[in-house]
């Protein structure tokens, strides 16, 4: 494929952007090349300026479960839109918004939306700091939950994929009142508690790993982590930023049935706007300002654009429920590209929840982050080439999640079997 035109923007970005990019892992450095630039997307596939096109299993980092611009969000999006764009007062929108999602979230009584998953998990700790008058957070190694400086200790993601420390930039004060544990690993936990609990505010994780590729939570591991923090009078939060209805329309909390006291939502609920939102219970929701003393802002919040997105998104995958086909594609994809790999004798593990997978170039099983982080990375990066030449895309590190979406079809699948079949001829 030619990617001419992509190769000029990069090199122009690069004098106005740090590493040409708005985000360090489009940079495609850790497969070892430079980016191509999206020109439009529809459906499944997306298009570079070059006029190149492929099959899109990134969806944008996960917001586009309905795939690239869907008409019906399109067309409400554009409706709002016309009659402004941000207001800073409150609207409509925000209140259906609101509505769906306390609906839809078992464990969430009331909501307060932001911008970004990094605003929403900054806020949700903060707000458990408040509620509890403690100090310390409990994380797992290899769960991403933004660019909050306390939170960026053995984080996933761009973090992982790089191999940045955790903390540059960040104050030692800051980063000692985090404290780490081993996801799927309920004895890294109870130790910390030990030793800690009186001062131990939350406990923060992904409740499926979607930073460090996909690793699902071991039967019990939820609840046992529901019944340590409830002993000690902390507070579980779940970062559901990547599976709020993306697991199932209430999330993981709905599919695995354990309900935590606080939420961090993002992507889906945005619709591809960009939108986060952080909710729970009542009686610990009302310590946010302007009710409690727990403050929080945020001119562009709620903003009828975004809202608009994300109340159609959920309409649509509320009325059609899509999960068990998304799921039924997803798992073809999974067992059928495994075959592949076995007949070429590539030893890989493919782990998945509803429709986010992930491949790993490891013999496996990966159940935690230390188990990720022996995959061969050079050799996935030889994958991910072979791959986009057969106009396939997933992600440009080994440490991200695969999505499928709606609008991914059966004959979708069949071309990016075919790829893979071609990509193992070239690795």
């Amino acid at each position: 494929m030619k990617r001419e035109r992509s190769a000029e923007l990069y090199e122009k970005a690069k004098r106005f952007l740090p590493g040409g990019v708005n985000s360090p892992v489009r940079a495609f450095k850790s497969v070892g090349g430079d980016p191509f630039f999206v020109k439009e997307g529809r459906g499944s596939k997306i298009y570079d300026v070059d006029g190149n096109e492929y099959i899109d299993y990134v969806c944008s980092w996960g917001p586009l479960i309905l795939g690239h611009a869907h008409p019906e969000v399109l067309s409400f999006v554009k409706e709002v839109a016309e009659k402004g764009t941000s207001f800073g007062i409150p609207c409509e929108l925000e209140v259906s918004m609101a509505e769906a999602v306390v609906e839809a979230v078992p464990s969430i009584e009331k909501v307060r939306f932001v911008n970004s998953g990094t605003e929403a998990t900054m806020s949700a700790i903060r707000l458990a700091r408040g509620y509890t008058k403690r100090n310390k957070v409990v994380k797992f190694e290899g769960c991403y939950h933004g660019h909050v400086d306390y939170l960026l200790v053995k984080a996933g993601s761009g973090v992982l994929t790089f191999g940045i420390p955790g903390t540059p930039g960040v104050p030692e004060d800051f980063a000692r009142h985090t404290l780490l544990a081993r996801f799927n690993d309920l004895s890294s936990v109870e130790s910390l508690f030990e030793k800690y609990g009186e001062d131990i505010a939350c406990v923060i994780l992904e409740p499926v790993m979607g930073n460090a590729g996909v690793i699902p939570p071991k039967e019990g591991f939820l609840q046992g982590l529901r019944e340590i923090t409830e002993r000690y009078g902390a507070l579980l939060i779940f970062d559901e930023v990547i599976t709020g209805f993306r697991v199932s329309y209430g999330g993981a909390q709905k599919l695995y049935q354990v309900e935590p006291d606080l939420t961090c939502l993002g992507k889906i609920i945005g619709g591809g706007f960009p939108v986060g939102a952080y909710g729970g219970r009542a009686e610990i929701m009302d310590h946010v300002a302007p009710d409690g003393p727990v403050y929080q802002a945020g001119t562009l919040s709620g903003n009828p654009v975004a809202m608009a997105a994300g109340l159609k998104t959920l309409e649509i995958l509320r009325r059609d429920n899509p999960y068990e086909e998304l799921e039924r594609k997803r798992k073809r994809l999974a067992d059928e590209a495994k075959r592949l790999f076995e007949a070429k004798g590539i030893p890989v593990w493919i782990n998945g929840v509803a429709s986010m997978s992930c491949i790993f170039f490891t013999e496996g099983p990966v159940e935690t982050y230390d188990d990720a982080v022996k995959s061969d990375t050079k050799l996935y990066s030889k994958f991910f080439w072979a791959l986009l030449e057969n106009g396939v895309y997933f992600a440009p590190s080994q440490f991200e999640a695969a999505f499928v979406s709606v609008a991914h079809t059966d004959k979708d699948i069949d071309r990016t079997l075919y790829a893979i079949e071609a990509a193992l001829k070239k690795i």
